[in-house]
């Protein structure tokens, strides 16, 4: 296990910024929030009532309202606040959780409702942006042929990039990766010099800076939406979660030297837009087009083609960045038990990446419905952006805990609160109107995984309610027993190491199933006994292990500490334990006579794992009852326990046992005599 020191140092260097961190910040972190100004200055426009309906007023308010959006959300809360809010390097609100959950368990609630809205609104991310940039094709001519003529043709390519990009997942995104980084720089460069020549025309537009210009639209007559134009600003600080959660892969320094950069270039784009917006305001050829985006228009025509690749490119790179942020979101929750286990696949040697197929085949269909639901980027951007506001509440509600428990001034601390509480509740409001108009599709998915989330967490409390079930026993009550079995020959030997995969409380209780599963179902007798229990630890990656043997050579309780972002091989991990105890004396060799492998001194391994099924004996509620149910159904779809463990190629066994809940009731059986009536029956029950 690493020393603090150790870690100390380690954190420092991740932290550190260099100029290769900073390209491949630039490639994985600002995918989402770097392909905004794609689309909201065309949302802004369209829900005011289209081009020809507002004044130059409404263009300087509205851009004003897009620059005070990022420079309070993005840049003070996010790159300000909840960067240094890590955990060991590790970003994102489940990260965040993982430092304050101790604080209260309540906390488990914004933090749940938080990791499913991101998810959720999450699946709108590759489908807008992707629809976006084939949109702008549309009509353009290439060489002789005009490529996307029709709104369907632009649904068939969006379908088929998409489709593309969910295929190469499984085989690891290490390669294209690398490309990413000098793609989004040349993007955000692109986009910023282009917004800069339209604002060499016409520096007045800076005038937007001042938050007067903002606060003015609000109330303005000219603004024919009133706060709910709020809905369209803020896409533009959509990505803003995604950037606390890349933090791990990246690094602080990475973020604080390239985020400038890129605040620049949107800001830029933004306000070029704005410029163009406000000199054709009053074209009436724009006035009859429903899908125009000035983001395209503002392009020469010489320079639109090669602006829809890089558009494109930066809409596959967004796509890519939340697809990755989706797997590692999922992968921390199903750590700290929030999520049922599924499948994880680690494709190549970097580090942090993985794959988990169910997400990956979850998001790609949910990403095609969206594009056949939908059929248009502006549609989508009607609904797009609604449960991310209740991301951002949540985060915001764990940041005020986690400045608490760092000591932080409370005044300070409800401030803040408040202050960025307000913010973001004024947004959701805002939002809200999005809901009639598709962000129930996102809000019902968000729901649905909350819903698994609790049944998940909820069903496990009720199994494990002491109250509910039967009482843990002692293994010190049965050291006796189990070292008679060990040397009773009598008992064909079962194995050499016979291990259970158990929660030992107070380090020598368990669940009476498993003394029950040695000594009575079956007798095993075995060489040694191992408990082993899987502690999933705050900090990424712990690799550690505590073994306790109560006095004996043959009964081990292993502890091992595994980090939330750690595989749990507990098949390889097992055998460097007993390889390291046998070294230090603790266990016996294992010598065996039949072996491929020469000198080889650890014995054979079998896995018991206990299934538990509901027992028809179980009196509780019926509300608690189904949540009981549901949660062993989630057991029965999830990843086994073998696999969830790495006891793939281990030589393992399952037993079922009955769960019996609540206190249970038995009719007596009595004996019928000669004398007694009983009223006769028309059929018998037999085999």
């Amino acid at each position: 296990m690493q020393t603090f020191k150790e870690q100390s140092e380690k954190a420092r260097l991740h932290n550190k910024m260099t100029l290769g961190g900073l390209l491949v910040t630039l490639g994985v972190v600002y995918g989402d929030i770097g392909t905004s100004p794609l689309y909201v200055m065309k949302s802004i426009i369209a829900g005011n009532g289209g081009m020809g309906h507002f004044n130059t007023d409404f263009v300087i308010g509205s851009v004003s309202l897009i620059f005070w959006t990022i420079t309070l959300l993005t840049t003070v809360k996010y790159v300000g606040i909840a960067l240094r809010a890590d955990n060991k390097g590790e970003g994102g609100i489940f990260a965040l959780y993982t430092l304050i959950r101790r604080r209260a368990l309540w906390l488990i609630v914004p933090a749940m409702v938080g990791g499913a809205a991101l998810l959720a609104d999450g699946m709108l991310t590759p489908a807008v942006t992707v629809t976006t940039a084939i949109e702008g094709l549309k009509g353009v001519q290439i060489g002789q042929h005009i490529p996307i003529t029709n709104q369907e043709t632009v649904i068939i390519w969006t379908m088929i990039i998409l489709s593309l990009l969910f295929f190469i997942q499984r085989f690891g995104t290490s390669l294209i990766g690398k490309a990413f980084g000098p793609i989004m720089l040349l993007w955000f460069t692109f986009i910023g010099v282009l917004g800069l020549s339209y604002i060499v025309q016409s520096p007045s537009i800076l005038k937007a800076l001042n938050p007067y210009y903002a606060f003015h639209l609000l109330v303005s007559p000219d603004n024919k939406v009133g706060i709910f134009i709020l809905g369209s600003v803020f896409l533009a600080t959509t990505g803003a979660e995604a950037l606390y959660s890349d933090l791990g892969h990246v690094g602080r320094g990475n973020i604080y030297g390239s985020w400038p950069y890129v605040k620049i270039c949107l800001v830029l784009n933004y306000f070029g837009q704005a410029v163009w917006i406000i000199n054709n305001a009053h074209v009436t050829r724009y006035n009859h087009l429903n899908d125009f985006n000035p983001f395209f228009e503002i392009m020469p025509s010489w320079l639109r083609l090669f602006g829809i690749i890089m558009a494109t490119l930066a809409a596959i790179i967004a796509s890519q960045a939340l697809i990755s942020g989706s797997f590692t979101l999922v992968s921390e929750a199903i750590r700290l038990k929030i999520l049922p286990r599924l499948h994880i696949v680690y494709p190549t040697n970097t580090k942090g990446q993985l794959y988990i197929p169910a997400v990956n085949l979850i998001l790609w269909v949910a990403c095609l419905a969206v594009v056949l639901f939908f059929q248009t980027s502006s549609h989508m951007e009607a609904a797009y952006g609604l449960a991310i506001t209740v991301t951002m509440l949540m985060t915001t509600l764990l940041l005020y805990q986690y400045l608490r428990s760092k000591k932080a001034n409370p005044i300070l601390a409800w401030l803040m609160v408040l202050f960025f509480g307000s913010i973001e509740t004024i947004f959701f409001i805002s939002s809200a109107a999005k809901f009639l108009h598709g962000g129930y599709v996102t809000a019902f998915i968000a729901f649905a995984l909350v819903a698994i989330m609790f049944i998940w967490q909820y069903g496990d409390y009720l199994k494990n309610n002491n109250s509910y079930r039967t009482e843990d026993v002692s293994l010190l009550a049965y050291k006796n027993q189990l070292k008679q079995l060990k040397e009773d020959t009598s008992y064909p030997l079962f194995t050499t190491n016979l291990v259970y995969m158990t929660r030992v409380k107070d380090k020598y209780r368990i669940k009476k199933e498993i003394l029950y599963s040695i000594l009575d179902k079956r007798p095993k007798r075995a060489e040694v006994y191992w408990f082993v229990t899987v502690n999933v630890t705050d900090e990424p990656y712990t690799a550690a292990y505590t073994t306790e043997m109560f006095g004996t050579d043959y009964m081990v309780n292993v502890q091992l500490y595994l980090g939330f972002r750690m595989e749990q091989r507990v098949n390889v991990f097992l055998r460097q334990v007993i390889t390291e105890m046998m070294k230090n004396g603790k266990l016996p060799r294992q010598p065996q006579q039949y072996t491929t492998i020469p000198d080889r001194a650890v014995g054979d391994f079998s896995f018991v794992m206990i299934h538990e099924d509901l027992s028809p004996e179980t009196q509780i509620n019926g509300w608690e009852k189904a949540i009981i149910q549901a949660r062993l159904f989630l057991q029965k779809i999830a990843l086994t326990p073998i696999k969830w463990f790495g006891l793939e190629y281990a030589d393992t066994m399952i037993e079922h046992v009955p769960l019996v809940l609540g206190k249970t009731y038995f009719h007596k059986l009595r004996e019928l005599h000669h004398l007694d009536k009983i009223p006769p029956s028309d059929t018998g029950e037999e085999e």
